[in-house]
């Protein structure tokens, strides 16, 4: 992990040539059942797992805060914006490719999404080699038996499962313009879309696993390992 290095530790891992994974995440409401940093834990597990099955790939701290707009109303939701989101991300990989040739965003919260691809367009326009890599899944779109099942196989400590309980089950499409005009409160007092009922860590953890798969495929295929000179020091 970058933040365990000092500078000079750094500096060994840039002369190697490594890929800088950025996690983005989110502090935000997710259900009675888990915790704000939901979002976060899962983007910096699956920069986390590319970085165990490539060498040559470092992970930076984790940014916790993103655009969770559609979330304001519940007690611990803390936003930046999209515009914010999109100018942090923007001023960020300008500095990190001042040392880093190669720098992949792992988003894990839908509502980044926009800005952080109008950022990597910016940044790309400017010649900096920035992907971005949006993890897709099935299942409840938010606080329900998915991201449960994520988090039971991430910390389960952390999953108040006496709590856990079914929110806005309607389809997304039915739901969305109440979405849109008044957030997420408009439709779950409770914070859930779907029902966590029936989440399991193995579940959870077959999802990590094939998520971290489709992340290093990615991986490869933008940035191919061609030289053993492109591995951590």
């Amino acid at each position: 992990m970058m933040a365990d290095l000092t500078w000079t530790e750094a500096g060994e891992y840039v002369a190697s040539g490594v890929i800088l994974a950025v996690p983005v995440g989110s502090t935000e409401q997710h259900g009675p059942h888990l915790p704000l940093s939901t979002d976060t834990d899962i983007a910096l597990a699956l920069s986390a797992g590319l970085a165990a099955r490539r060498p040559d790939v470092l992970v930076a701290p984790a940014i916790p805060y993103g655009s969770s707009g559609e979330h304001a109303g519940f007690p611990g939701t803390l936003s930046i914006g999209a515009a914010a989101l999109e100018l942090l991300i923007v001023e960020l990989c300008r500095s990190a490719t001042d040392s880093f040739d190669r720098i992949v965003l792992v988003n894990g919260h839908g509502g980044n999404v926009e800005p952080l691809r109008r950022a990597v367009d910016l940044l790309r326009s400017e010649s900096r080699d920035v992907r971005l890599f949006l993890p897709r899944y099935d299942g409840d779109p938010h606080a329900g038996r998915t991201e449960t099942a994520l988090q039971l196989a991430l910390s389960p400590e952390r999953v108040y499962a006496e709590r856990a309980e079914a929110g806005d089950t309607r389809p997304l499409p039915e739901i969305l313009p109440l979405l849109r005009s008044g957030g997420v409160r408009a439709v779950s007092p409770n914070g859930v879309l779907g029902d966590p009922a029936g989440a399991t860590a193995a579940e959870g953890s077959a999802l990590l696993t094939d998520l971290i798969d489709r992340l290093t495929e990615q991986t490869r295929l933008w940035w191919p390992v061609t030289s053993p000179e492109r591995t951590q020091p």
